[in-house]
């Protein structure tokens, strides 16, 4: 049986550059490899979006044109909707059982996310839940492969734990899976923020147009130490020149601006200019993709019924497995 990766988001808006450096570009790279799972975690984004869950169906679709447009093949990737397998709704039930409260408050990951969420009316318990439901998303469809972010590491360890006291417990049948960093282990914020983050607003999307991309890179943080073009200026930690690391392909320009900013012989706004013209036409087949799909809604929502088809018909079979070992599975006629 071929190995398994499962990943995926929650569809609270569009995906953004920090998706593709994180996560995207190895699960297109890995679709050829590995039998491939993309959740859309619609359940989990209700956690802090319970008060207008009708934006929820629209972002489906639009994180779906994300992964067609950057080269996830529905013919070897399965894109499945969480709420239309309940089965995992069962699981998670389950792994609570598994895990204690001080170890979901102990999960760094689940601490900075309510953080920056800045709940006022108090944390939702199915928020706290979050990382139990994500090591069922995992296990049910016994995945051996995470790509994910660096942030989402405790998440993984905590699904690891989770499958070690399961297979403990009763028998080993759930998979230990193992996570996959980006070549980017976190793309930092357009505000010079840790990361690039939806709830924060410090993004560049997949789908923005050419003359957002260029507001959002001239708006750009860099050095806050230079104050004149002919200061000599940091590269190291400015997001600016992380970003053309990353997305500019001609490495002897990048070279050359990082010396004469070093040196205070170019100025920002020729830096952001050059990568403005970088991730213009690294984001121009994206772009052009992402309407061809769109253009086509019938198609993306067959694409999405079938996925989560399949996924769910992979989610009941785990299923009778997990009730067998736990011995639930009752014969009450």
């Amino acid at each position: 049986m071929p190995k398994r990766i499962l990943t995926g988001d929650r569809p609270t808006s569009p995906l953004h550059l920090g998706h593709y450096v994180g996560s995207l570009q190895n699960r297109v790279r890995l679709q050829d490899e590995y039998d491939t799972f993309i959740l859309i975690a619609d359940i989990q984004a209700l956690t802090d979006n319970f008060e207008r869950p009708e934006m929820l169906e629209a972002n489906v679709f639009e994180v779906t044109l994300d992964y067609l447009a950057v080269g996830v093949d529905p013919h070897k990737a399965k894109i499945v909707v969480q709420s239309m397998v309940p089965e995992l709704t069962e699981l998670t039930i389950y792994f609570m059982n598994l895990v204690t409260v001080a170890t979901l408050e102990r999960n760094p990951t689940l601490k900075e996310e309510i953080k920056q969420r800045n709940f006022t009316k108090g944390i939702p318990v199915g928020f706290w839940s979050y990382p139990i439901s994500q090591a069922a998303d995992i296990t049910i469809f016994k995945a051996d492969l995470v790509p994910v972010g660096e942030d989402q590491l405790p998440m993984i360890e905590q699904t690891r734990e989770i499958v070690r006291r399961f297979n403990r417990l009763y028998k080993k049948i759930l998979i230990e899976p193992r996570a996959l960093l980006g070549k980017v282990a976190r793309l930092p914020g357009t505000d010079g923020g840790a990361k690039m983050s939806k709830s924060v607003g410090n993004c560049i999307y997949l789908g923005d147009s050419p003359e957002q991309v260029r507001q959002r890179v001239m708006s750009m943080f860099t050095d806050p130490t230079r104050i004149h073009p002919t200061d000599p200026g940091h590269v190291e930690g400015n997001p600016v020149f992380t970003y053309h690391d990353v997305f500019n392909p001609d490495k002897a320009e990048v070279e050359d601006l990082k010396d004469r900013y070093r040196k205070g012989t170019v100025g920002d706004v020729e830096v952001k200019e050059r990568l403005v013209k970088a991730l213009t036409d690294f984001l121009d087949p994206i772009r052009a993709r992402r309407a061809e799909f769109a253009a086509k809604p019938q198609l993306v929502r067959e694409i999405i019924n079938e996925g989560t088809r399949q996924g769910r018909a992979l989610a009941q079979q785990t299923m009778d497995e997990v009730r067998s070992a736990m011995k639930i599975k009752y014969a009450l006629d």
